[in-house]
């Protein structure tokens, strides 16, 4: 019954005898019931230093040695020997649930509290905002109670254990496994800790039990708070008052009617309900997020307040009818993302500051909706939702992935199961941005699925549910617990054909799909074009956020913890320093790189992806010349007008200049569109023409100063030329007796290339194994061939293959300033899905500044070009490359024109290409990628390796989901390609 550091031996706590970390039947002891009452302003916080020791199991006695953590914080990310692991689907232990081993991690955390004086008479409350995976409570050695749930707050009344105005020591046994880890196995790294703040408050005897807001699209607002006394019965003559931004509320005289006729009300539970009409509501959407101000007040009989609780408003309406997801009437596009707590220094401790950046970020890449997977996030991120303006799936604390098919139906999980949906209900109703209420997470489908939606069901049925392992069994099943079909990773044309099928009878929006690991995402805007074009589908999340990248020291091996700020940038982790992922911290099994699946480095600095997501969702859009030679514009929103934006025209000629106007964009009503003049005319040998409309706010947004770069949509307004006949000149072509072209500016001359550095959807897709197996990591270079006549120089060459043999040949034709390079590859049937056909070549040091002709400036391939406009751009070499966590292919160009490579002097090479093609210029060779697992093992190249590209494989999303389109494969037969190699 006493803290063992004080008292007594550890082994007669009743907490520790009850053995919470393997009965699933006990969810809590002593918590408090959840509500949407906040208390976090005015609390007085108790984060910062605790004293600690981490014992080897809950039943150790803490001998020491005690040392310091700060809280909120993971133990894993402080100096621990119990470091991080990563595992997506397997349990970190063999045992079966409710069971774990006896070698469990528990961190004793410990601090002094002195309690305010004034608070004598008030009850006091603990609140732990989480902890992982079980919380034990102690105050004085007084056990004071016992929480699960990894993601919400745990609240416990200190009063019976607490004397105001003196001094006590609270202690807090984080226990890290036990049977709910089974149904906390999300696809992330393995923690243990107190994840977020610890906060301890005073409140009145009579206080404010719960609010709950109900708030419409036409104004009408009502209002329900319930009310206790701690001390027992209510006292006579209390009652509420509320107002909205100022405005007393009327309360509802019905409904105090029918409590006053009701027997079954109760002296120890008041309620209230307040109800109007707001005139002219201003709605709540993720355009424009007006939200208002409710504060409501309980009052003493004499009229003085006893307790306030406040409320951002957002007025709207969410519906599911057939097969449409309406929000205030509108089906709106879910352009979604999953997003885990995650910081590469703390590990699950994020702080306001990082989640409002992570926001920020997201509304500036067109994100309108987030899922939180899979569990409650921090409340501060509902607020900044509400606030910015982001639909939310919030997502209950459960993933049962490695047991799925034997927990969903087991009974002995059923509390747990309700608990945790309910609790989040309770917590986050009240906030506009919450749309959808999900279940949890691939954890199979049962009765404990069906338990807790029946609760949600019962208890607010202004919000639909999802879940998406009831969805896939049938998504058009009537019987299942989830009123919209939210599959994940599924095939593109199987969503199109159920919703051309006439069976569809819910709204098909994918949970999770487009995978974002490594360099990714391909046929993200095809996915689009289709749902776009097809009623019935209405978007998805893409996995995910974050690549949960941790920063490590390389030396030791350790995560470099809050000591690690500054050690990173642009997503590049500091010399000595790296990002780790599974496996780096000396755990054998492990999950590797699948953690780094994100469309922002672990920094938070953009994916080239993120370019892409961009476009897709532009506000703006321009469609191609009209008959009267003016650009369609057409507003792509679905609430907001244009007069928040500003633009500017830029005209892009593949021979000159960029030339530029300004843009006065016209007053369009969502989905309107209307011709706009073109406000250049066009020199009548420019050849190819681009006009790009560069879209920016007009004034500071609440999540982007005034300025910032909303979208770059873009039409061609004129066609190349053909290419311009290129003489031959009377100079002459050198190749080596390997009929290797010789060239001053090159130090490795063109040679055939098929192989790329896989990225992650390859290795997991299965391509990369197939390449390594026909040996195209591996070809040599036989059979050669050459010749020469006229003036030119023919090669032919041949590599063996185990899929068969592959001719190349080269002819190099003198040309003023330099060489003309015609080639053809000629591969087997055998070869029936490579990675490129190209050619690589190496160019002298010192050339360090790419400028081209084509899509750009940032990395684009060609199932993921659609957010690179076409341009003149420029770039420094070093700053080409992307790194991806795990080395690979990454740095492309997709269909450039013409290029130049140069030096300081302005000397260097140009190239000038047959058609669009694409192209990689970076300090890395196939093979030093392919060899290295982090990049601090990769050495840049003093010169730049150059791959000139007829065809390239489409980069799709085969890690996780669908590979790319056929039509972004490279096929087998004749692959013909030239360009023209001068030096400046």
């Amino acid at each position: 019954m006493n803290d063992p550091s004080i008292n007594g031996p550890h082994s007669v706590d009743p907490l520790i005898a009850l053995r919470p970390w393997e009965s699933p039947e006990v969810t809590s002891w002593g918590r408090m019931p959840m509500s949407a009452v906040d208390r976090r302003p005015g609390a007085m916080s108790l984060d910062g230093e605790w004293r600690f020791t981490l014992l080897p199991a809950p039943d150790a006695e803490p001998t020491g040695p005690w040392t310091t953590q700060q809280v909120p914080g993971v133990w894993t990310m402080q100096g621990t020997d119990d470091l991080p692991v990563y595992l997506n689907i397997r349990m970190p232990f063999a045992e079966f649930p409710p069971y774990v081993p006896a070698a469990n991690p528990t961190g004793v955390y410990e601090r002094e509290i002195d309690v305010p004086a004034e608070w004598a008479g008030r009850p006091v409350v603990l609140q732990v905002g989480a902890a992982e995976s079980v919380l034990l409570v102690h105050v004085d050695g007084v056990p004071v109670g016992v929480s699960k749930d990894s993601h919400l707050a745990a609240e416990f009344d200190l009063s019976q254990a607490l004397r105001p105005g003196e001094r006590a020591t609270l202690r807090l046994t984080v226990v890290k496994w036990s049977d709910a880890t089974h149904i906390e196995d999300q696809d992330q790294w393995w923690h243990g800790g107190i994840t977020r703040s610890v906060l301890l408050y005073a409140h009145d005897p009579l206080h404010l039990a719960d609010v709950t807001v109900r708030a419409g699209l036409g104004g009408d607002l009502r209002v329900d708070c319930q009310v206790r006394n701690t001390t027992g019965v209510l006292p006579s003559g209390w009652y509420a008052t509320a107002e909205l931004e100022g405005q007393l509320l009327d309360q509802d005289a019905e409904f105090d009617r029918l409590n006053e006729e009701d027997e079954r009300v109760s002296d120890f539970l008041g309620e209230v309900r307040f109800s109007t009409v707001v005139p002219d509501v201003r709605p709540w959407n993720a355009e424009t997020p007006e939200l208002y101000r409710l504060t409501v007040r309980l009052h003493r009989a004499d009229g003085s307040v006893a307790d306030t609780s406040t409320h951002r408003v957002g007025f709207r309406e969410v519906v599911v009818r057939g097969r449409d997801l309406l929000v205030n009437g509108e089906r709106v596009y879910i352009r979604g993302v999953n997003r885990h707590d995650f910081h590469p220094l703390t590990g699950r401790t994020v702080s306001p500051e990082d989640m409002r950046a992570d926001l920020v970020t997201l509304k500036r890449f067109g994100f309108n909706a987030i899922r939180t997977s899979h569990y409650p996030n921090d409340p501060t991120l509902y607020d900044l939702a509400d606030e910015l303006g982001f639909y939310v799936v919030d997502e209950a604390d459960i993933e049962s992935h490695d047991h799925a098919h034997e927990i969903a139906d087991d009974p002995r999980y059923l509390n747990a199961f309700v608990d945790r949906v309910s609790r989040m209900v309770l917590r986050d109703k009240n906030h506009p941005s919450v749309i959808i209420w999900s279940l949890g997470n691939e954890s199979d489908y049962g009765a404990g699925h069906d338990a807790a939606a029946g609760w949600v069901r019962r208890h607010d049925p202004t919000r639909p549910i999802q879940y998406e392992g009831a969805a896939k069994t049938g998504w058009a099943r009537p019987d299942i617990a989830s009123d919209i079909a939210c599959p994940m990773y599924a095939a593109l044309e199987d969503c199109v054909a159920h919703a051309r099928s006439g069976e569809q009878t819910r709204p098909l929006i994918q949970c999770e799909y487009s995978h974002a690991m490594g360099n990714s995402n391909g046929t993200l805007a095809d996915h689009w074009a289709a749902i776009e074009s097809t009623p019935g589908l209405q978007g998805g999340f893409i996995w995910e956020f974050w690549d949960h990248g941790i920063l490590q020291h390389v030396n030791d091996g350790r995560p470099a913890g809050r000591a690690g700020a500054g050690l990173y940038d642009n997503g590049v982790a500091a010399p000595g320093h790296r990002w780790a992922y599974g496996g780096d911290f000396g755990e054998s099994d492990h999950d590797g790189a699948f953690i780094a699946d994100g469309v922002v480095f672990p920094d938070r600095t953009p994916k080239p992806v993120m370019y892409e997501h961009r476009e897709i969702a532009a506000p703006v859009r321009l469609e191609g010349l009209r008959d009267e030679g003016g650009v369609l514009i057409r507003n792509h929103q679905h609430f907001r007008r244009l007069d928040w934006l500003g633009a500017e025209w830029e005209l892009a000629l593949a021979e000159g200049a960029t030339l530029t106007a300004p843009a006065e964009l016209p007053d369009l009503a969502p989905g309107e569109s209307t011709t706009v003049p073109v406000p250049f005319t066009l020199p009548e040998d420019g050849g190819e023409a681009w006009l790009t409309l560069r879209v920016r706010t007009a004034n500071d947004e609440p999540w982007a100063p005034r300025g910032t770069e909303v979208c770059v949509p873009q039409v061609r307004l004129r066609d190349a030329e053909p290419p311009a006949h290129v003489p031959a000149a009377e100079r002459s072509v050198t190749v080596d007796g390997d009929g290797l072209l010789v060239h001053p500016l090159l130090t490795a001359a063109p040679v055939l290339s098929l192989w790329r550095a896989p990225t992650d959807n390859d290795e997991l897709g299965g391509m990369g194994m197939n390449w390594r197996l026909w040996g195209l990591d591996s070809m040599v270079r036989k059979a050669v061939d050459v010749r020469e006549a006229g003036g030119r120089i023919t090669v032919r060459c041949e590599y063996a293959t185990e899929a068969g043999t592959v001719v190349h040949r080269q002819v190099f034709t003198p040309v003023a300033g330099g060489v003309r390079v015609a080639e053809s590859a000629e591969l087997p049937d055998g070869l029936r899905d490579v990675a490129r056909v190209g050619s690589v070549f190496e160019t002298v040091p010192g050339l360090d500044l790419l400028e081209w002709f084509g899509q750009g400036p940032w990395e684009c391939y060609p199932d993921r070009s659609g957010g690179a406009p076409v341009g003149h751009h420029t770039a420094r070499v070093d700053d080409l490359f992307t790194p991806y966590l795990r080395p690979q292919e990454s740095g492309g160009r997709h269909g450039v024109r013409h290029f130049t490579l140069s030096a300081p002097d302005a000397t260097g090479l140009a190239v000038c290409l047959d058609e669009p093609r694409q192209v990689s210029v970076t300090r890395y060779r196939a093979e030093d990628l392919t060899a290295a697992t982090h990049h601090d093992q990769l050495v840049p190249r003093p010169g730049c390796v150059v791959h000139i590209d007829a065809a390239h494989r489409g980069l799709g999303t085969a890690s996780c989901g669908p590979d790319t389109f056929p039509s972004y494969l490279v096929a087998p037969g004749v692959h013909t390609w030239s360009w023209t190699l001068r030096a400046l």
